[in-house]
């Protein structure tokens, strides 16, 4: 029976090659869809929780209250590990983690790369492959340091380099402890090598203070301890070691699951809730219904072709068939078609995972050796066959024999019928997706073109390593000397990014909640105004060069003289609570964008003279000599006053859209799947025009006789599909604004929702609809009526 079941569906397969061809083809594009879609989901979902001790793992925050909005981040003192190790019983193990670019030399190797200092116990915590040595002694010497396979072969060729030497830094030297696994894709920590917290000491980078939120903290709780205990009693630790300082009375430490930290990231009012996750759920949808069009299109062309099929039932049934019998032949057809799709799909998804995994970001592979993954396969396959083919089957296997050897047999056609519903169905899909695509599209330009504030053009900055921090008065000279640069400044971090921030500060006429409020910091030593390109609004710029008291000067931008309700912000004393210091303000700022360019909101900035912290090295480049020169004569000049370490260039415009990938990244999966929908709906379409053309065929031909213009019967054929998808666009619209109306939410500074982009999909869905079936409509209205004909 199955034999024969199974050759009564490979000779149906090839009797009708086109739809056939089209079946395969919409389930081939759908399932390659959802496939990759999935990939990039079980990516995410499974990011930080593939640790042996995952569910005892939690990340520590600190929440706290400004201008009455509480805030949540994961930045946390460096004294709170210590502190917490001691102090509290249900703490099993703790480490700090914190990321920092280190120069990395090997014989005549000398590489720029991102590591780490941790605690001794990280790795243990976190339980990574090791290829070499030992998890718990790994980073428990004062001078061992843990290399990942990649970086171990990049500076000896070779994955066993425990006992080798590699220096840190130009006069740091540290012995290989243990070669680590390159680290997964699907986990939070960045790095390419550790070194011992002992060697942040060692530089003086470490303090007690509990209010530098500088470094993250891990915890691993023993097993059966409450997280929500735990939290109860940590939530004032900051609050009593600093003395009952009324600046950290509403500062409040609390735990975050390590398994949630990636996939519930957003800040809601202190609270952590769905921010990744959100995306996850909205591709894991998209998913589902890019494979419900592909099967719509399934169930579609299996029942528009019924009739054919009509005696095969009445004969099978005469023949002592029963309908349960009928449903699995049908059933089974379709699983079959599903399964060449589904093999075809494997190979398209192999050859686009390069291009995809270059587009998320990420580094997604098919698991062929995976015992689930092949289950998982066999479900997908039976799913979608099952799905499929479960109309069309029952709606087969229902026709009478009587009727359907006697050729009485009927389609159902009305006003409505599950036929036409499933075609708006997958085409308000479609336009759903485009819409919103559209949207986001323009989400992403409208904070694109905001001004941020400053020059982005030519404008470079270096990181100050090695002999660069002694040497920058020679760099600063020589690059202005030769043309390269109009403008050469120091600064803590980029413009384009926020590192560091405080609370406490004190002016005239402020009050004790004053103090609570946030302020970001930076620091400088001349012409930042000129090098940034800022819009100087009061005073001047800071020169320490020109005016020696600037050490203890301070420019501020607008939103920090409004918080601080300064008429006349020049020459105003600024104090901070536990600092000796005094500032004087010597110059504001227009508000500039340091943070999200999504976000309406700019926080206050203050920006301060000269300190031992700068890192960065700004350079306005010449705009009147080539950028190949410039770039080739900083080099050179960086090269030759800082030898050991490479030439690291980073271009601020660069760097400021690097703030949009998340966003552009979301716009470019919208499209691509928005794309193969309209194509496997179109695709449908065709299958669906070319059927309804050869049943009507002699309808056109007596029509034709009668007189009818080809133009009268194109439309004739063309408007019953056309108004299907003008229904699915009404349908459509109002369901795309909602989402992408709650899609913007999440974003302070915002478009509008035009009514051109609703108007502009409509007409294009029409002509996309129209294009898939006219070809028919003509090709059928221009036939000769006479071969439709002859046998009346």
């Amino acid at each position: 029976m199955l034999q024969n079941y199974f050759k009564t569906a490979y000779r149906s397969l090839l009797r009708n090659k086109g739809f056939s061809a089209i079946n395969i083809l919409g389930l081939t594009a759908g399932m390659a869809s959802a496939i990759l879609i999935l990939l990039w989901v079980q990516s995410e979902v499974s990011t930080n929780r593939f640790y042996s001790r995952t569910r005892d793992i939690y990340v520590m925050y600190h929440r706290f209250t400004d201008k009455g909005i509480k805030h949540a981040y994961d930045g946390t003192p460096y004294v709170l590990a210590p502190a917490l190790r001691q102090e509290y019983p249900e703490v099993e193990q703790v480490t700090r983690f914190s990321n920092q670019t280190f120069l990395v030399t090997s014989g005549d190797k000398h590489l720029n790369v991102q590591g780490a200092f941790a605690d001794s116990s990280f790795l243990s915590i976190l339980d990574l492959p090791l290829l070499e040595g030992n998890r718990e002694r790994a980073i428990s010497s004062d001078y061992g340091i843990v290399l990942t396979e990649s970086l171990s072969k990049k500076l000896f060729g070779t994955t066993r380099s425990i006992g080798k030497s590699v220096r840190i830094d130009s006069n740091a030297y540290f012995t290989v402890s243990a070669v680590l696994k390159d680290l997964p894709t699907n986990t939070s920590f960045d790095f390419e090598f550790l070194l011992p917290w002992s060697f942040l000491k060692r530089i003086g980078w470490d303090d007690n203070n509990w209010t530098n939120y500088y470094t993250s903290t891990l915890v691993m709780l023993r097993h059966g301890a409450s997280e929500e205990l735990f939290d109860r009693r940590v939530k004032d630790i900051i609050f009593r070691h600093t003395k009952g300082s009324p600046q950290e009375s509403n500062m409040e430490m609390f735990t975050q699951p390590l398994s949630r930290y990636y996939l519930y990231s957003k800040d809601e009012n202190g609270q952590l809730v769905a921010g990744r996750l959100i995306m996850v759920r909205l591709f894991t949808a998209i998913a589902v219904f890019i494979l419900l069009v592909a099967c719509i299109n399934f169930m579609n062309l299996s029942t528009a072709r019924s009739e054919k099929r009509a005696k095969e039932v009445g004969i099978r049934k005469v023949a002592g068939a029963v309908r349960l019998g009928l449903i699995g032949q049908f059933i089974g057809e379709s699983i079959l078609v599903s399964f060449l799709a589904f093999l075809l799909s494997l190979l398209a998804v192999q050859l686009a995972l390069p291009a995809f995994n270059l587009l998320i970001g990420k580094s997604v592979a098919i698991q062929y050796s995976s015992p689930v993954f092949w289950l998982s396969c066999l479900s997908f396959v039976l799913f979608t066959g099952i799905t499929a083919g479960s109309y069309p089957a029952f709606f087969l296997s229902s026709f009478k024999p009587v009727s359907a050897l006697k050729g009485t047999f009927q389609n159902v056609s009305g006003l409505v019928t599950l036929r036409k519903l499933l075609v708006i169905l997958q085409f308000a899909f479609a336009i759903i997706l485009i819409i919103c695509t559209v949207i986001i599209k323009q989400q992403i330009d409208y904070s694109e073109n905001r001004d941020a504030g400053y020059s982005r053009d030519n404008l470079i900055y270096t990181y100050t390593q090695g002999d660069a921090t002694r040497n920058y008065p020679l760099i600063k000279h020589e690059l202005l000397a030769d043309g390269a640069a109009v403008s050469v400044t120091k600064s803590m971090n980029p413009i384009s990014e926020r590192w560091s921030g405080g609370w406490g500060y004190q002016w005239p006429s402020s009050t004790l909640d004053d103090g609570r409020i946030e302020f970001i910091h930076m620091g400088t030593d001349a012409d930042f105004v000129r090098t940034m390109g800022l819009t100087l609004l009061q005073g001047r710029d800071i020169d320490v060069y020109q005016y020696p008291t600037d050490t203890m000067a301070v420019l501020l931008n607008e939103a920090a003289v409004q918080t601080m309700r300064l008429k006349n912000p020049i020459g105003q004393i600024i104090g901070r609570q536990n600092y000796p210091q005094k500032w004087h303000v010597v110059g504001v700022v227009k508000n500039f964008i340091l943070e999200s360019p999504f976000e309406s909101k700019i926080n206050p900035v203050v920006i301060y003279g000269p300190s031992d912290f700068f890192q960065i090295i700004n350079i306005k480049l010449n705009a009147q000599h080539p950028m190949a020169d410039n770039l080739a004569k900083t080099q050179a000049i960086l090269k030759k006053y800082n030898p050991q370490y490479p030439v690291d260039i980073v271009f601020v415009d660069e760097a400021y859209a690097r703030k949009f990938y998340e966003a552009q990244r979301t716009g470019k999966l919208s499209s691509l799947f928005a794309g193969l929908t309209i194509i496997i709906s179109c695709l449908g379409l065709f299958g669906l025009a070319t059927y309804m053309a050869e049943k009507r065929i002699k309808e056109i031909g007596v029509r034709k006789v009668l007189g009818a213009s080809v133009t009268g019967i194109t439309l004739l054929l063309s408007r019953d599909f056309l108004q299907l998808v003008l229904i699915a666009f009404v349908v459509a619209s109002p369901l795309a604004w909602f989402a992408m109306n709650k899609w913007l939410e999440n974003f302070s500074y915002r478009t509008s929702i035009a009514w051109w982009v609703f108007a502009g999909t409509g007409l294009l869905s029409l002509f996309i609809a129209a294009a898939s079936v006219i070809y028919q409509s003509v090709r059928a209205a221009l036939a000769n009526p006479v071969n439709s004909l002859r046998a009346e």
